[in-house]
């Protein structure tokens, strides 16, 4: 019975269909789940219905739909907060979701001099854009029975968004800044943690996202050229470098997350633990 078939799909409503987002999606059986997601652009909407999802305009959207089963948002806080709960917050109170999921980041946790750190270190964020996650995520916990997992997420690199590509285009730099320790992953082990994730659900549980080897960003720079075979950009000492305030922002917090929950209790085994192997993969694709 078609009817019957169509009740039983999950809907996953995707607030903000970012590269995340995307790739969560197209890891998901089609014939089991309907897809949405949001944009603030008819742009935006016509490029995720071309994705053969369905795009709904974020400012057009009166209440999440009854047919919504699972909710993931990855839409950043502004000055005013977190918009998805300006806007919907009575309608996730209000209906009945089997996992909901606020993608937030590592910044929370602000500057550890390059400790190891895991989901119970307190959140002490370096300037206003780690503020406004930390109030983001209070923000959401304090919805009442909502289904909600929280995955604070560090670097994120991909197809497309790279070293090997900041390399080919000449805007990799190798900045310098002594003890200076990032966590990242790669997004198609974020697509697989959060299908872990909506696999087993455990709700009110907060998760870090990282790869097996935190190092210094200029290691990765330099692994890309050797990939490539060219010669590394010149090394330039952070006080030196030309940096955007975000880029720069980056640099203000060293610390290396740990992600021994992901492992322990979604028992997820990462496709990319390193970003050797998750660049080496990225130049053979």
């Amino acid at each position: 019975n078609l009817g019957e078939g169509r009740a039983a799909m999950k809907h996953l409503l995707c607030f903000g269909f970012g590269f995340s987002a995307q790739h969560l999606a197209a890891i998901l059986d089609k014939s089991a789940w309907r897809i949405s997601g949001t944009s603030r652009s008819v742009e935006g909407v016509a490029a995720i219905n071309r994705l053969g999802h369905e795009g709904l305009l974020f400012d057009e959207l009166k209440s999440i739909p009854n047919s919504v089963t699972h909710i993931l948002s990855s839409v950043p806080p502004d000055k005013s907060g977190d918009p998805v709960l300006r806007h919907f917050a009575s309608s996730l109170a209000a209906q009945g979701f089997e996992w909901v999921t606020y993608l937030s980041t590592t910044g929370v946790y602000g500057d550890r001099g390059g400790a190891l750190i895991d989901e119970t270190a307190e959140l002490r964020p370096n300037g206003e854009r780690g503020q406004r996650r930390v109030d983001a995520e209070k923000q959401w916990q304090a919805i009442a029975n909502l289904p909600l997992h929280i995955f604070r997420l560090p670097g994120i690199y991909g197809p497309g968004r790279n070293q090997l590509e900041s390399v080919k285009d000449g805007t990799a730099k190798r900045i310098i800044k002594a003890g200076q320790i990032f966590s990242r992953i790669h997004v198609e082990d974020i697509a697989g943690i959060l299908k872990a994730s909506i696999a087993k659900p455990n709700p009110r549980q907060t998760y870090n996202v990282a790869d097996d080897e935190p190092c210094s960003p200029q290691d990765v720079v330099s692994y890309a050229c050797e990939l490539l075979g060219v010669a590394p950009p010149p090394e330039t000492p952070f006080e030196q470098a030309e940096l955007s305030p975000m880029a720069r922002s980056f640099y203000a917090d060293s610390k290396r997350v740990s992600n021994s929950r992901i492992k322990a209790e979604l028992g997820y085994q990462l496709k990319y633990p390193n970003y050797r192997v998750g660049l080496a993969g990225l130049l053979k694709s």
